[in-house]
């Protein structure tokens, strides 16, 4: 009986954490490859001015290649999907439609931090090999980023590197070749979101 009873107890709290977690919904793959997130814009691109840097990173007239890789960011609000706009850490946005969405092809200068679709794929494009930040990249942005906050999004933030919780400040997660970066804020929490085909990116 006391078996019987303990193993009801396991059941019922994996019931609890299965409940307390959910599915991740995505629409199809947009024009990088990488599905899309169903849901609104969490907040549009910052205006970028062709002059000044932000924490170091500058806006040049072309993308630099000499460091090229790229990590993905997903952010669920209260369990619902928030897309990453295009045209992050890019002045003066001008998007090209394709099959799959649009995607950025051009603009008056690139920063080496930006987004080209709304897919939440981060292109590090640097002049030099070194290691940066997700607060570098919602510097870029032009949104807030803490331990409390996303963008207008408030509350408890959980965050997923890789599949596994990150219990350090969301902004000093580096942004590392192939890096799955999640944030949830609020509740329900969501399973991680896991790209197993980068589609050469």
């Amino acid at each position: 009986m006391h078996r019987r009873g303990h193993v009801l107890a396991i059941a019922l709290a994996a019931v609890a954490v299965a409940a307390a977690v959910a599915v991740p919904a995505l629409a199809s793959p947009g024009p990088e490859g990488i599905a899309i997130p169903n849901g609104e814009e969490l907040a549009p691109p910052a205006a970028m001015a062709s002059i000044g840097p932000v924490d170091g990173i500058k806006c040049q007239p072309r993308e630099q290649v000499l460091f090229h890789i790229h990590a993905h960011l997903t952010v669920f609000v209260d369990g619902h999907a928030r897309q990453i706009p295009a045209g992050i850490g890019i002045a003066d946005p001008q998007a090209e439609a394709t099959p799959d969405g649009p995607f950025v092809v051009a603009g008056t200068c690139f920063s080496w931090l930006h987004t080209h679709a709304a897919d939440g794929i981060i292109h590090i494009e640097s002049p030099t090999q070194r290691t940066y930040t997700l607060g570098e990249f919602f510097d870029l942005w032009g949104q807030p980023l803490g331990a409390g906050r996303v963008s207008s999004a408030r509350g408890p933030v959980t965050t997923y590197v890789n599949g596994k919780t990150w219990s350090g400040s969301p902004r000093s997660i580096p942004l590392a070749r192939h890096a799955q970066i999640q944030l949830d804020v609020g509740r329900p929490l969501v399973a991680p979101v896991k790209i197993t085909n980068w589609n050469g990116l």
